[in-house]
């Protein structure tokens, strides 16, 4: 299917198809449509921001603020953090292009922390349902529900605002930006999780409460890293699909499936499977290790590839320069023939006189040639610039 009208295709190029199978703004009017649409497209992105920062606040702003107001608890809910946050910093060091703005990378954790009470509101409504299906219905649950809504929150965070911005400049940045929303995702949640878990156990009486606050945040200093991984997996196709226009569509479908799949696999796994185990701790802790150690050392594998062949290609167009420059200097540089032919002959009578015993000088000043023939400057060198920004408005990834 092509993407130009037939009277486009078969017109000349000197025709004027304004307004007929051609656009562009020229009129007061088109302008207007123009600045109106970027309002409602701007409009729209801050409704999304503010209806999740309300839902955020009913939901979770009561345990944000007591975990604000107990230090302990806020420290030990953040420090559950830290291993995903490791993940986030390995990511970020594979970009090769150029490293992204903090900036950029915090409204993108900011809104995956709002994004998150999205997921929280439609697993509270759709939980109770999947519970009354026998044996299978918790693992439809997650692979229905829980992995492809909170896998959509994240890619959300990282379309509404990183994507648009002219640092998303590569495809490896969107890996980057989905591993921090991954981040900011995995946070809100182990705050909810060690807060939850702290307020139950004074409510039962426990003498130690930060105890129990402290066991939540080690199991979900295990759960954590899974968040990275998955985004990431999905925002480095939001990438590809930003510079892949023609097939966006089905690049970030792509990306979202392999999110959703390994998120779903990951919680039926730890929910179905360690009750057949005896101690169940030792082998969540083997089966978390081995999951994401496998599906982050194919991310890492993916992204090697994409380093490797960066290298390659700016390697090879490097060359390509320096060998077009290299060849402008000789066409430029060549010797004229006739000069060549006077310096022989000036150095065949020199060479007569010396040997017929004439007083000449013999510094060789007649026969010998100053010009010591081309000059092989090497040109100046410089990394090609990739002008293509991307779709700043389009809708894809």
């Amino acid at each position: 299917m092509s993407d130009s009208d037939p009277v486009e295709e078969a017109a000349s190029d000197g025709r004027d198809l304004y307004d007929i199978a051609t656009w562009e703004p020229r009129t007061v009017l088109d302008r207007t449509a123009v600045r109106l649409h970027g309002a409602l497209s701007g409009v729209a992105r801050l409704s999304v921001v503010l209806l999740a920062a309300f839902v955020f606040l009913i939901q979770v702003g009561g345990v944000v603020w007591l975990a604000s107001r107990n230090p302990t608890v806020g420290a030990v809910a953040l420090l559950s953090a830290l291993p995903a946050l490791v993940l986030v910093a390995f990511v970020w060091r594979q970009d090769v292009v150029e490293k992204e703005p903090i900036d950029t990378l915090a409204v993108t954790f900011v809104l995956s922390v709002l994004f998150a009470s999205f997921a929280a509101t439609a697993n509270t409504l759709l939980q109770g349902t999947f519970r009354m299906i026998p044996l299978v219905g918790m693992g439809l649950f997650f692979f229905l529900v829980v992995a492809p809504v909170e896998e959509a929150v994240k890619w959300l965070a990282v379309r509404l605002h990183a994507y648009r911005r002219p640092e998303f400049d590569a495809v490896i940045d969107g890996a980057v930006y989905g591993a921090v929303a991954g981040l900011g995702f995995a946070t809100i949640e182990n705050t909810l999780y060690v807060v939850q878990g702290f307020l139950r156990a004074q409510e039962a009486g426990a003498t130690q409460a930060i105890g129990a606050a402290i066991g939540t945040a080690t199991s979900r200093a295990l759960a954590g890293p899974g968040h990275v991984i998955y985004s990431a997996w999905a925002g480095y196709y939001l990438g590809l699909a930003k510079f892949n226009r023609e097939n966006r569509g089905p690049i970030v479908v792509k990306g979202l499936l392999i999110a959703a799949l390994l998120h779903g696999g990951y919680n039926t796994t730890v929910t179905y499977v360690p009750a057949l185990f005896s101690p169940p701790n030792w082998w969540y802790l083997l089966f978390v290790v081995a999951f994401d150690g496998t599906f982050f050392y194919l991310l890492y594998r993916k992204l090697g590839r994409y380093r490797d062949n960066y290298a390659a290609v700016n390697g090879e167009a490097r060359s390509d320069e320096a060998d077009a420059g290299e060849s402008d200097d000789a066409d430029g540089r060549e010797p004229d023939d006739t000069e060549e032919s006077e310096s022989d002959e000036t150095g065949e009578r020199a060479s007569e006189r010396a040997g017929s015993g004439d007083d000449t000088d013999s510094t060789g000043d007649a026969v010998q040639s100053d010009d010591p023939g081309p000059v092989w400057d090497a040109p100046d060198r410089t990394d090609p610039v990739d002008d293509d920004e991307g779709d700043r408005d389009g809708s894809g990834r």
